[in-house]
């Protein structure tokens, strides 16, 4: 799992300033492999409809991926002819590698993509990318599961489809509605610090990418659409959902340890200057409490199992001491991360230490409980120790649950400097780590790039080499992973 990412947070959201002539608000970028017979009736189709609906510059871009049949020669074919239709080549396959190679070096603000059997009802394309020109959302996707979507296919694939989104739900928590649809748009400015904490080159990569936008903050607008399967469709459906699966393993693992910083690509909370100034959403103290109560009723289980087991071989004290410092570590990490929010391993070590006096407390209360109740009754029964000790974490929850909330974890932009300058609002692609080409999307936008044709032999054999200086820790561009 990739960690390397830019610093700084993401801009407010803007309306996208009018742009001069010619130049492309939209990127629209149909990835293909071996497509000869569908590449063009799809291209003229979304052609024509861009001309006739769509009320800005526009530029189609072939994203070919390794291609072996005639579908360089067809898109080149297109590009000739069309002026707006680009091809971009690629020596090596997977839908994920071919959406960062062309969304990474497009200047266009607006950034989408469809599939090439042009599946989904072409009139949803305007209300997808509407939200992001006007700056109310960063991502939009088309939902096939939506209410109002109309949807043919048949039964395998709409169990396999509603049974990926359910695991979605069950273990990452997602909230968006539908990850696979082949019918997405994402705003430049974000892509340029997101796309390079997504690891996946294949099918996974929309899922990914939409989770850790979800995670990070970020608004995902979804659109019903109108969508016909494909029975001619080359997806494996078996290799497919097994990678997706791994995928889910993987992003599921990385969020839990925290080991991605999301807090890079946060939004500030506002538009409105003056909410400029509001460094965070304040966290809901509802929530916290609901979270705080699950991990410490999972954690008095763990601590009443670990004393059971200590009482066994060891005195009341030390097994409650010895029980309380083992329950109490697991204690502060299940806060740090579920309840109060915090990311990383930043800072981790110093919350520990003081979660540790906290667990001073908690022992001296429960300590002082067993005493007393040693000096009532010389040998009092193993039940009664239990419910004297319940009684005492109780008591010692509500004082943990607020120091934790003043003192351990308080809000971070406001109480720790330090983590107030990390998340300044800093342009994203004001960073020397970015390629110079990719021009602020609030200043004048750049001119519009040549089109690329099958004929590139000077970006050598895979034309993701030049998106190095957009993905700085990469050692090797043409690794497959």
């Amino acid at each position: 799992m990739r960690t390397d990412s830019s610093p700084g947070t993401l801009p407010a959201r803007e309306h996208l300033p009018a742009a001069p002539a010619g130049t492309p608000v939209l990127d629209v970028v149909i990835p293909v492999f071996n497509e000869e017979k569908d590449l063009q009736p799809c291209v003229r189709r979304l052609y024509e409809h861009l001309v006739r609906t769509f009320p800005y510059a526009f530029r189609i871009t072939i994203a070919d991926n390794a291609s072996t049949d005639t579908t360089p020669r067809v898109a080149a074919r297109l590009a000739a002819g069309i002026p707006e239709v680009t091809l971009f080549r690629l020596e090596q396959k997977g839908r994920g590698r071919a959406l960062r190679a062309v969304w990474s070096a497009s200047d266009a603000p607006v950034l989408a993509y469809m599939d090439v059997d042009l599946s989904t009802d072409l009139n949803a394309l305007l209300p997808l990318v509407a939200p992001l020109i006007s700056g109310h959302s960063d991502l939009a996707i088309g939902s096939r599961l939506a209410r109002s979507s109309r949807v043919v296919r048949g039964p395998k694939r709409e169990f396999i489809s509603r049974a990926y989104n359910l695991i979605l739900r069950g273990s990452l928590q997602a909230r968006f509605s539908d990850a696979q649809c082949g019918f997405k748009a994402i705003r430049r400015d974000v892509a340029q610090v997101l796309l390079p904490l997504v690891e996946d080159t294949g099918w996974f990569f929309d899922t990914e990418m939409l989770v850790l936008a979800e995670r990070a903050g970020l608004r995902i607008h979804e659109v019903p659409v109108d969508w016909v399967d494909d029975p001619d469709s080359t997806v494996h459906i078996v290799k497919t959902a097994t990678d997706d699966l791994k995928g889910v393993w993987r992003i599921g693992r990385a969020l839990a340890t925290g080991s991605l910083p999301l807090d890079r690509i946060t939004r500030p909370f506002g538009d409105d200057p003056r909410d400029r100034e509001i460094k965070d959403v304040p966290k809901g103290l509802a929530r916290q409490l609901v979270g705080f109560c699950v991990v410490g009723a999972l954690s008095t289980l763990f601590y009443l199992l670990l004393y059971s087991g200590f009482r066994a071989f060891a005195g009341s004290q030390f097994a409650n001491a010895l029980a309380l410092l083992v329950s109490a570590i697991a204690n502060t990490a299940a806060n740090r991360r579920l309840t109060f929010g915090v990311r990383g391993r930043g800072g981790a070590v110093r919350h520990q230490a003081q979660g540790l006096v906290v667990l001073g407390i908690g022992l001296a209360l429960t300590s002082g409980s067993l005493a007393a109740l040693n000096a009532a009754t010389s040998e009092p029964a193993h039940s009664t120790e239990l419910a004297v000790l319940i009684a005492a974490n109780l008591a010692a929850t509500v004082l943990r649950f607020l120091l934790f909330r003043a003192w351990v974890f308080p809000d971070q932009r406001d109480g720790d400097p330090a983590a107030s300058a990390s998340h300044t609002p800093v342009h994203p692609l004001s960073s020397p780590t970015f390629s110079t080409a990719c021009h602020d999307p609030y200043g004048p936008l750049p001119q519009r790039t040549p089109r690329y044709t099958h004929d590139t032999a000077q970006w050598g054999r895979d034309a993701t080499v030049q998106l190095q200086p957009v993905r700085p820790h990469d050692t090797d561009p043409r690794d497959s992973r």
